[in-house]
């Protein structure tokens, strides 16, 4: 037995069943992504720097590279340069340590020699400056000298003087005379040593020398000794 026959129904239109859309959350999400776009565009053009062209970065990028370079290079001379510095700060400081144990020497010679010319004999003569010791000797046709001079109220400032020999003694045929030699200049301290050779005339035997000391050329006399010649 056949079964129960259901009537269905016929548009006589022939309208189909419309298809669903597409989803309301995927058009606000593509619809966001455009108008994001569209602003990160405009806000490229109107208000950012304009963007370089292929030449113009070329160009950017080399000169920061050079930049680079020159910025390295300074800074190898800076860093030797300041190796240069560093050295001389070293060896400055080491010279300024010698100088200082030199400066303690020389104090220390200076004392000995200040109490070693306090215990030579007085100058008979005495005089402004005297002639605490002296060596002269003849060495072939010259007179070698070795002469000590003191002050006793030196001043802050070295007296400026001269210090001349008269010579007495026998020429090459035998007979005496008497030479003078050209003047030898001083700066005396508490005291000065003065050591030289002055010619002597061809022959001349020198036997006696009067040691003058004055303040400058045929000035006063401020000391004078009479000492035998070796």
């Amino acid at each position: 037995m056949l079964g129960e026959f259901k009537p269905v129904a016929f548009d006589r239109h022939g309208r189909r069943r419309k298809r669903a859309g597409a989803p309301r959350w995927l058009v606000l999400l593509l619809l966001g992504v455009g108008i994001g776009a569209a602003a990160v565009v405009y806000v490229q053009e109107r208000h950012l720097p304009p963007r370089l062209s292929y030449d113009a970065s070329t160009r950017l990028q080399q000169a920061y590279e050079k930049a680079e370079s020159e910025r390295q290079r300074l800074a190898r001379e800076l860093a030797d340069t300041a190796g240069q510095l560093e050295t001389a700060l070293a060896e400055s400081k080491r010279l300024g340590e010698q100088l200082a144990d030199s400066r303690r020497s020389v104090e220390g010679l200076r004392a000995d020699v200040a109490t070693l010319v306090a215990a030579l004999p007085p100058d008979p003569r005495g005089g402004a400056v005297a002639v605490r010791a002296a060596r002269l000797r003849a060495s072939g046709e010259a007179l070698a000298y070795d002469v000590l001079l003191t002050r006793d109220k030196a001043g802050s400032r070295p007296l400026a003087g001269q210090l001349q020999f008269v010579v007495s003694g026998r020429t090459a045929s035998g007979g005496e005379t008497t030479v003078t030699l050209p003047p030898v200049a001083v700066s005396i301290g508490t005291h000065h040593s003065a050591s030289g050779e002055l010619p002597l005339p061809r022959g001349f035997a020198p036997q006696q020398a009067t040691v003058r000391i004055t303040d400058g050329p045929g000035g006063a006399l401020l000391g004078m000794r009479v000492l035998y010649v070796r």
